[in-house]
């Protein structure tokens, strides 16, 4: 998922999007200490895409910090 999606999203669909990627690497994190994975480079994927949906969340909250100021 790239930047560009994540910013098309609305507040509450990257909310969505981030828990349930939250909830997969947690997922894959288990799976991966007690047994092999089938495709490690998941576990990277995911951390990236939770740090896009933070990182568009933060730029919006900031905007939002400047319109009221």
């Amino acid at each position: 998922m790239e930047a560009k999606e994540l910013r098309e999203m609305s507040d509450d669909q990257l909310l969505a999007t981030l828990k349930d990627t939250s909830q997969t690497l947690f997922r894959l994190k288990i799976q991966s200490q007690t047994e092999r994975l089938d495709v490690p480079t998941e576990l990277k994927r995911n951390r990236r895409i939770i740090a896009r949906i933070k990182t568009v969340q933060n730029e919006r909250a900031q905007a939002k910090t400047q319109e009221s100021n």
